[in-house]
């Protein structure tokens, strides 16, 4: 049951209130693959980086049943880099520096060998190389998933409208789902937004967890409240990938799958956070997953009284 993911592979630099890293490996695609390959192989990789992008890294991935065909390596240009420093609260960053690189060039390839697959996890991207991948697809997916930010609302808010009319589960944070819909009430927003044309639609709410909206249901997801987060970067695409590489799993894309699918994406989450970058995700075994899994469970578990 293959998943292709599309997104960024990149370096990043970051700054929280708890450490710095000058330089680790970052990028949708790659917090995507690392999530989603504790569930499913195999991760179909869609992506470009440069000549300073460590073999040893790709070799990580593939190792980890990640087909990396798809990736672009270009020898005479550096890979994406993104710097960012997160204020005390942990939700608002600063961006410091965006090198664009070889994501100037991107265009992105379907290898022949990708065709077929069953689930499609679209990393946040300009918005016309997410239509590309759609488009270049001849069979349509069983479920596509896009994850989008409030960038391409403000600069290709036609082009993202575009893309949204063909995905089945959209992805946004709650001021892109304001920003989005227009709308101050999450439900006013959700019922606009999928009048756009995805079926589900997730608004992450950060350490405040996560609402899943279908038709006229809606289902909330804690987060894991946590002793120390060294680094939220990765999480909103390592949830995705736990999210995405469990529904593969399990092949079962309704409603109530759907449920158990962004309690796993909250796990993995939690875990992306308690170290910089993937450092984390390389760590974790399934009976760390399992474990995890089963705190959630108690999280939201409660016996009551009626009166």
């Amino acid at each position: 049951m293959s998943v292709i993911t599309v997104g960024t592979m990149a370096f990043d630099a970051i700054e929280t209130p708890f450490g710095k890293v000058d330089k680790i490996i970052g990028g949708s695609a790659t917090y995507v693959a690392y999530a989603a390959g504790n569930f499913v192989k195999p991760i179909q990789q869609i992506s470009i980086v440069g000549y300073d992008f460590p073999k040893e890294e790709l070799e990580e991935l593939q190792s980890r049943g990640v087909q990396t065909e798809g990736v672009e390596i270009v020898p005479d240009k550096k890979s994406f880099f993104w710097s960012g420093k997160y204020h005390i609260d942990m939700n608002t960053r600063d961006t410091l520096v965006t090198d664009l690189n070889v994501l100037e060039d991107f265009n992105p390839i379907v290898p022949d060998s990708y065709q077929g697959a069953e689930f499609l996890m679209l990393g946040n991207l300009m918005p016309k190389l997410q239509l590309s991948v759609i488009n270049q697809l001849k069979v349509r997916p069983k479920l596509i998933v896009m994850d989008t930010m409030n960038f391409w609302m403000d600069i290709a808010l036609d082009d993202l409208l575009e893309v949204i009319k063909k995905v089945d589960v959209l992805l946004v944070n709650d001021g892109e789902a304001r920003q989005l819909s227009g709308e101050v009430s999450f439900v006013k927003a959700a019922r606009k937004i999928l009048d756009m044309g995805p079926r589900f639609l997730i608004i992450k709410k950060g350490e405040h967890g996560a609402l899943l909206f279908h038709e006229n249901h809606v289902f909330f997801a804690p987060a894991l409240p946590l002793e120390e987060v060294f680094d939220p970067t990765g999480a909103g695409d390592t949830f995705a990938g736990g999210f995405i590489g469990y529904l593969a799993k399990t092949k079962d894309i309704s409603f109530e799958n759907m449920k158990t699918a962004i309690i796993v994406g909250s796990a993995m989450a939690s875990f992306c956070v308690e170290k910089f970058g993937p450092e984390r995700l390389k760590e974790i075994t399934k009976a760390d997953i399992d474990e995890r899994l089963s705190e959630f469970v108690q999280l939201v578990n409660f016996d009551i009284d009626l009166v």
